[in-house]
C-alpha cells in the first residue's frame, strides 16, 4: 500500500474513533498523520535512549563492543551505553498505560518497535522482550476493559467468511 492508498484509506482501518497518540520523533508524527488528523503528542512514548550507540547498527556493534552488546541484551537491567536500560523502557511504558486504565477506550499509538515490544512484555507480563519482533508500519490494538486484550489485526482474503 501506497501512503496515499493508507492516508485514503484511515478510515476502514480501526473500527470507531480511536484516541489517536504518537511519540514525539518527526518520522512518528508523520505516519500518525496516516491515521488521522488530531494527533495525541506523548512523551512517553519516545523511542529509547540508546546513548553513545544512538544511530549505531547492531552488526557493527556486535564487530566493536561484542561483551558490552552480550551484557546489554542478556541483562534488561544494564545501559553499557549511556542511555536507558530496556527494564526503564519497560517502566516507562508500563507507566503510561497505567494512566490509560482510568479512562478505557480504543487508543491508537504510533510509536517506535523499541516502545511496542516494551507495551507487550508489560501487558503480557513475560521475559520475551528480546523474542519480539515488530516491522515497519505495523499494527497493533491494546485494549483495556478491566483486563488488558492484544489484538493482532490482519487482512481477510477475499471470498472468506
Amino acid at each position: 500500500m501506497d501512503w496515499q492508498s493508507a492516508r485514503g484509506s484511515r478510515s476502514t482501518l480501526f473500527k470507531g474513533s480511536p484516541r489517536l497518540m504518537c511519540a514525539p520523533e518527526l518520522r512518528t508524527r508523520q505516519t500518525a498523520e496516516l491515521f488521522g488528523d488530531t494527533v495525541e503528542i506523548v512523551p512517553a512514548l519516545r523511542d529509547c535512549d540508546f546513548g553513545r550507540w544512538n544511530g549505531a547498527r547492531i552488526n557493527d556493534l556486535q564487530k566493536t563492543e561484542p561483551e558490552r552488546l552480550d551484557t546489554w541484551l542478556a541483562d534488561p537491567g544494564s545501559a553499557p551505553h549511556g542511555g536507558e536500560s530496556v527494564t526503564q523502557v519497560v517502566e516507562r511504558v508500563a507507566a503510561w498505560l497505567a494512566t490509560l486504565e482510568a479512562t478505557p477506550g480504543h487508543v491508537v499509538a504510533v510509536t517506535h518497535p523499541f516502545i511496542i515490544r516494551a507495551a507487550l512484555t508489560s501487558v503480557l507480563r513475560a521475559s520475551a522482550f528480546n523474542l519480539i519482533d515488530v516491522e515497519p508500519l505495523s499494527a497493533i490494538e491494546l485494549r483495556f476493559n478491566g483486563c488488558w486484550r492484544l489484538r493482532l489485526s490482519g487482512i481477510e482474503p477475499e471470498g472468506t467468511l
